[in-house]
């Protein structure tokens, strides 16, 4: 059965920056499971994977448009330090903050001064060229839930 839009893909993955620095991988852990076309993951991953079975090896490089995007100045806003309350923050440093929908969002502190602190919203690899190795563990139907192989 084929990867495409409507079916469960368990994948196993290892994600790269451009020096060969891992960023992510399933390796020891279990594979990664989403559903074809429901924008579950980066696009140009999904579109990579499109028609290949389980079994299938491959590697590909995603540019930052069909990863997580290029980088945003005006994604870099300056909060007041007092709304980070007793926290002892550092630049480089990952925190968590909540949109004013209630998603989760991952940001970087950037320059923390006495009184404001630059937060950078893009994402942590956005502006990057990513390299992923995968291979294909299980495709199945919409409402099965794929099983790891072994």
């Amino acid at each position: 059965m084929k990867a495409e839009k409507g079916r469960r893909v368990s994948v196993h993955y290892k994600g790269m920056l451009d020096d060969g620095t891992v960023f992510d991988t399933s390796e020891g852990d279990e594979p990664l499971v989403f559903t074809m076309g429901a924008g579950e993951i980066i696009p140009g991953f999904e579109e990579a994977l499109e028609g290949m079975e389980p079994g299938d090896k491959k590697t590909f490089t995603l540019s930052p448009e069909d990863a997580y995007g290029e980088r945003h100045d005006e994604y870099m806003i300056e909060v007041p330090r007092g709304e980070f309350g007793s926290v002892d923050l550092e630049e480089g440093m990952m925190i968590e903050l909540e949109d004013p929908a209630g998603r989760r969002v991952l940001a970087v502190i950037g320059a923390v001064g006495e009184d404001t602190v630059v937060v950078d919203l893009n994402h942590p690899l956005a502006g990057k060229t990513l390299t992923f190795e995968v291979e294909i563990v299980e495709v199945s139907e919409p409402g099965e839930t794929p099983e790891p192989a072994g």
